[in-house]
């Protein structure tokens, strides 16, 4: 049976826009209560045209990276819209540099940003969550998670890591009903990741951004690039249907990763 978020909180992160606005959208036609996270203000006014609609929304400015900032945030949410049913990991960083360029400080920013972000999130959220005797963890990943991307060894690497603890959570959290599964996007259009990437590829192999889109789509089988609304209907698949599927590393690719 699916899940009936009506009245259920869910938080999303990274929702200021793109994937993480449209997992919130979605969330909200569902009838759950949402709290959007972003660290870019855009989410607040995000937030509040969702709340003309009658949704019961509210957004909070947050630096993930920040734990104990983190705590306070998912425990104001717990006060304000009640005990967190269900979380997206959506929030991370993209960085493109040739390996041998790689930095110290570069290296961190992506294992702080979308490795220790997300389980700073999760943990928070398992404070109220596990009151349901049931929750879902959905954290992102990417296709290069899987097979790293060249000239993103750092950005691969930090992804690669999300797998692996999502699996970690899939066994440990099992005993809770709640389960924990990860998506791994290909190259997902119309979002700020794509826009980074397609420009430094461009310039690192000099080519039009045009040409670029051209050479990275024949790649994928189905012979599109993935959309917005693919990864966030595999979001609400996780959510609502997704009751056997826990320590799982999805590909949304178009087959472009088949394992």
């Amino acid at each position: 049976m699916s899940v009936d978020l009506r009245g259920r909180t869910c938080v999303v992160t990274g929702s200021a826009k793109s994937i993480g606005l449209g997992i919130a959208e979605m969330y909200l036609a569902l009838g759950a209560k949402v709290a959007m996270i972003d660290i870019d203000p855009a989410v607040e006014a995000e937030a509040e045209r969702l709340a003309k609609t009658g949704a019961s929304v509210r957004s909070y400015v947050l630096d993930i990276t920040d734990q104990k900032a983190v705590k306070a945030c998912f425990g104001d949410i717990a006060v304000k819209l009640g005990d967190v049913f269900a979380l997206a990991n959506v929030a991370g960083a993209v960085d493109q540099q040739a390996f041998a360029e790689i930095t110290p400080e570069r290296l961190d920013r992506m294992h702080r940003i979308n490795v220790n972000g997300s389980v700073w999130c999760a943990q928070a959220a398992l404070e109220t969550m596990r009151k349901y005797g049931d929750g879902r963890i959905i954290n992102f990943s990417s296709k290069s998670g899987k097979t790293g991307s060249a000239i993103m060894a750092a950005y691969s690497g930090a992804k690669g890591a999300i797998i692996a603890m999502t699996q970690a959570m899939g066994f440990e959290l099992a005993k809770d009903n709640i389960k924990v599964n990860c998506l791994c996007p290909g190259i997902v259009e119309k979002t700020g990741v794509w826009g980074v990437v397609s420009k430094g590829y461009s310039e690192n192999l000099k080519m039009e951004e045009e040409a670029v889109v051209k050479q990275f789509t024949a790649k994928v089988p189905l012979g599109r690039l993935c959309r917005i609304d693919d990864v966030v209907a595999f979001v609400k698949f996780l959510t609502l249907d997704g009751d056997y599927c826990t320590g799982q590393a999805f590909n949304v690719t178009g087959g472009r990763e088949m394992h």
